[in-house]
């Protein structure tokens, strides 16, 4: 069981390291597209900011994920494990079409998917408030970062409303390293903490830890590690969907963009409600391309974002359970 453990620990790392990967995008897309740092950079940048992010604010987003999710006496290593083939699949095949998908909603959908295929689809080991919190921020955060982002361009137009275009644009390209700071961060908060919430129910689950017992910091430490490994690695398809293939981006509407994702992300971390970074940022950057007028936004490359999301927790719920089902006879 001992050699089991480490090898589903690994296959959380190896989602972790590609949940940077997928979402480098997110951490950096504006940063790179208002040509403030080169992504080799852009991305040593993001992945310093995702690793120290626990240091600040705490595991509130991993306890959401360990606890909150499915009933623990229904969870089993092999529902973990089939939970996490499932999201990593889910990641490779949108990274492959280019499409900003969450994958934090993969893993959730994985998790759950393989939970109820074991159960023979017993709906009752399935915690309703925790679902119903992450259900309904999958369509409040990006309006949030929407509304943050039109509301952020609009003040800094009026602010600046009598400078130079030229010196706004200096000012902005400087401000623009400090949002990118704060958006990194909320993301190590939010999307490094759900597979240290993965980990921590296999460790219970595997009778490595009480039920009670605290968050280990090796797992925080690996965890963090991981995301911003992936996240050096950068996942230029998507950051090319990102940072230009929504709306066109300055450093003033990438500020704007950044800081609405900041405070979303790093407000609903803080309250241990687990969001997608990518539905966050861009929302914002939709909300900032809106300022300009509604024909500034690309609505078609939006679209085809908007169904890869509403597809990614049935999908990868669905690979999941046939994942479990394919390892039940060896089990």
């Amino acid at each position: 069981m001992l050699y089991l453990i480490i090898g589903i620990i690994f296959v959380a790392l190896v989602f972790d390291y590609i949940n940077g990967f997928h979402d480098a995008a997110n951490s950096i897309a504006t940063v790179v597209a208002t040509k403030v740092l080169h992504p080799r950079y852009a991305v040593m940048w993001a992945a310093f900011w995702n690793f120290i992010a626990f240091i600040f604010f705490g595991v509130h987003v991993a306890k959401t994920i360990g606890k909150g999710v499915i009933q623990p006496d229904a969870v089993t290593v092999y529902v973990i494990l089939a939970g996490l083939v499932g999201a990593i699949l889910w990641d490779i095949i949108t990274w492959y079409f280019g499409l900003p998908t969450s994958s934090s909603h993969a893993l959730i959908g994985g998790f759950v998917g393989a939970a109820l295929i074991k159960s023979g689809f017993a709906t009752d080991i399935l915690i309703a408030k925790g679902l119903y919190r992450i259900l309904l921020f999958i369509v409040l955060s990006p309006i949030i970062g929407l509304l943050l982002g039109y509301i952020n361009m609009v003040i800094i137009m009026w602010i600046c409303r009598k400078k130079m275009p030229g010196r706004v644009g200096r000012w902005f390209r400087s401000l623009q390293l400090v949002s990118a700071a704060a958006y990194s961060l909320g993301h190590g908060m939010n999307d490094a903490q759900k597979t240290m919430g993965i980990i921590w129910i296999l460790l219970m689950t595997g009778g490595y830890l009480s039920n009670s017992a605290d968050l280990p910091l090796w797992v925080v430490l690996s965890c963090h590690a991981a995301i911003a490994l992936g996240t050096l690695s950068g996942g230029w398809r998507i950051v090319k969907t990102m940072g230009l293939g929504i709306t066109k981006l300055r450093p003033v509407g990438g500020f704007a963009a950044e800081t609405a994702g900041a405070i979303t992300l790093i407000g609903l971390s803080m309250n241990g409600i687990p969001v997608s970074t990518t539905h966050t940022i861009t929302g914002a950057i939709v909300g900032v391309g809106a300022t300009n007028r509604l024909s500034a936004v690309r609505w078609g490359v939006a679209g085809r974002i908007v169904w890869a999301w509403i597809l990614t927790i049935p999908m990868s719920a669905l690979i999941a359970g046939l994942t479990y089902l394919a390892i039940k006879p060896f089990i």
